[in-house]
């Protein structure tokens, strides 16, 4: 059967992540998270001494938060109704930036809202794991068209050098950063930048049915 795959990212594509664990560190750990366009690593000061978070212990946070804090996350505006749509008629799967060990509570939380779907843990850029799954889709659905939704430009990038005939979605659903986030449609990386479900679900549809 020739089925049609969605591979989409979660965080700031089905899920909001930055505003809950913004959150979590100003009332847990008194720490600003500034949500102003600078590096990731760069952006969280101590509260009182505006010291700066070493590199090492944003990571050691961030991780906290995935381990303690995966509940808070709210689903983007339109993003759990867009994938119950295009499941209908392809095949959906996530290929989400996190440790293996964390697979499980992210299939669970997914789970629970109602998305029921293959989650693929990675760690780098992503183009290498989304074409293990291509293939690993072509032998067992036939060689449909595959859509790639994430919100980070390095990933389109990586994606574009792994794989190029795969369509590449550039969606951010997190207006805080979006406007800073480097545009990988801009770069050339991209076949689109669209920022909001109600749009991307008519791009997306286009995309894996065009000419049928």
């Amino acid at each position: 059967m020739n089925r049609p795959l969605v591979v989409t990212d979660c965080d700031e594509v089905l899920l909001h992540m930055v505003r809950h664990f913004r959150d979590w560190l100003d009332t847990q750990h008194d720490i600003t998270f500034a949500l102003e366009g600078n590096p990731f690593v760069q952006s969280m000061t101590r509260r009182g001494s505006g010291s700066p978070i070493e590199e090492r212990e944003v990571w050691q946070l961030l991780g906290g938060f995935f381990d303690t804090e995966m509940h808070t996350q709210e689903p983007i505006v339109g993003a759990l109704e867009a994938m119950a749509e295009l499941r209908r008629d392809a095949e959906v799967v996530v290929l989400t930036n996190l440790t293996d060990e964390r697979n499980a509570a992210r299939t669970l939380q997914l789970q629970k809202l109602g998305m029921d779907v293959p989650v693929f843990t990675n760690q780098g850029p992503k183009g290498g794991a989304l074409k293990r799954i291509v293939e690993d889709h072509v032998a067992n659905h036939g060689a449909g068209r595959v859509v790639f939704i994430d919100d980070i430009a390095q990933h389109h990038a990586s994606a574009k050098a792994e794989i190029p005939h795969v369509k590449r979605l550039h969606l951010c659903g997190e207006p805080a950063i979006a406007p800073h986030v480097p545009c990988a449609h801009i770069a050339g990386d991209a076949d689109a930048r669209i920022d909001s479900w109600d749009m991307a679900l008519p791009w997306v549809r286009e995309a894996l049915h065009a000419g049928e």
